[in-house]
């Protein structure tokens, strides 16, 4: 299959640059999995698709705020760095701006405290090691980090953005991008859901940078997927195995947690098991999700692995019907856009 089969033409005055003023006030695009007919329906409706007995899985994963600037003190060049991923005792994985002038035993001091990093390690894909002054890196980036929007919005980060490009029920610092799906979400609407019957469970997957990586071959199966760590804990587990086991559904709130449930999936029945690790699933037609029935998601880029996994969940073709219906409609695109919901 071939990458160029998941284009669509998308204006650019639909990426969606801003949160709306009311994280549940967005549309949302909902998609039959079977009969591929769709109808628009605001997002506050979501609950209403839902019946008791079936479980929603939400990625509580919380995005840190990744990117810091500093110089060089012995000659004052500026320095941006894009923490990527904790490897150790203050030992982080990062994105180095500007790269080749950055060479091991480089040391930039940050702006706005006494604080350093050394570069320790260069590798070609760009990515480098560095190594902090202080163990708490992460108290660190919470005071002297700025929050690492998508490239596609085209604004720096304000105040507004620290709150809302995080989810409600973001508990666990590790992401450098948002589950986005979970940004339409308020505390009253996971009330209503759990008033329901609705069992609503949390799993852990760190969105990492690779996710905005661009598909660069021409046949999808030669594309390598970045590694993302995830957490499936053993109570979430046994609730989507007993809501299988009772004819109940699961569905997904994004496609970070379809991809942890997919990687956790027992091969060929509707069950997982438990696990912590890291997952570089790649999912795309003809798979067929084993475990999850339904997905709500945010429309993404043209051509990206993300669309492709939405596309497991109904065919292509349809999908993408859907896709051009929702830009006629004007619907907002990307991680502060409307959603789409993939029904059973």
């Amino acid at each position: 299959m071939q990458v160029s089969d998941f284009n669509f033409d998308l204006p650019e005055e639909l990426i969606a640059q801003f949160p709306l003023e009311k994280r549940d006030s967005s549309r949302m695009m909902v998609l039959e999995r079977r009969s591929g007919n769709y109808h628009e329906a605001p997002f506050a409706s979501f609950p209403d698709f839902l019946l008791p007995g079936d479980v929603l899985v939400l990625n509580d994963t919380k995005v840190i705020p990744a990117r810091l600037w500093g110089h060089r003190p012995e000659s004052g060049g500026r320095v941006q760095a894009f923490m990527l991923e904790e490897r150790g005792k203050g030992l982080w994985m990062a994105m180095l701006k500007p790269g080749r002038r950055l060479t091991p035993g480089t040391v930039v001091r940050l702006d706005g405290c006494e604080h350093t990093f050394t570069v320790v390690e260069k590798f070609a894909d760009g990515t480098a090691i560095v190594q902090f002054d202080t163990d708490d890196v992460l108290t660190l980036l919470e005071e002297h980090g700025q929050v690492p929007l998508p490239p596609y919005i085209n604004r720096p980060p304000d105040e507004n953005d620290k709150g809302r490009y995080q989810t409600v029920y973001a508990k666990h610092p590790g992401a450098v991008a948002a589950p986005t799906a979970g940004l339409h979400f308020t505390p009253e609407i996971l009330q209503t859901i759990a008033a329901k019957g609705v069992k609503v469970r949390y799993l852990t997957l760190h969105v990492g940078a690779g996710t905005f990586r661009p598909v660069t071959v021409e046949r999808i199966e030669d594309h390598i997927m970045h590694s993302e760590r995830f957490l499936l804990p053993p109570e979430v587990a046994d609730a989507i195995n007993q809501a299988h086991a009772e004819g109940h559904r699961v569905f997904c709130v994004g496609t970070t947690a379809v991809r942890v449930l997919e990687t956790c999936a027992v091969p060929n029945t509707r069950q997982v098991r438990a696990a912590r690790g890291e997952t570089s699933i790649f999912l795309y037609p003809p798979y067929t999700p084993q475990v999850v029935d339904g997905l709500l998601t945010n429309f993404h880029l043209p051509q990206s692995t993300l669309l492709m996994l939405v596309s497991t969940f109904c065919e292509r073709e349809k999908v993408l019907a859907a896709y051009r219906e929702a830009v006629r409609l004007r619907f907002r695109f990307f991680s502060y856009g409307d959603c789409m919901l993939l029904l059973p």
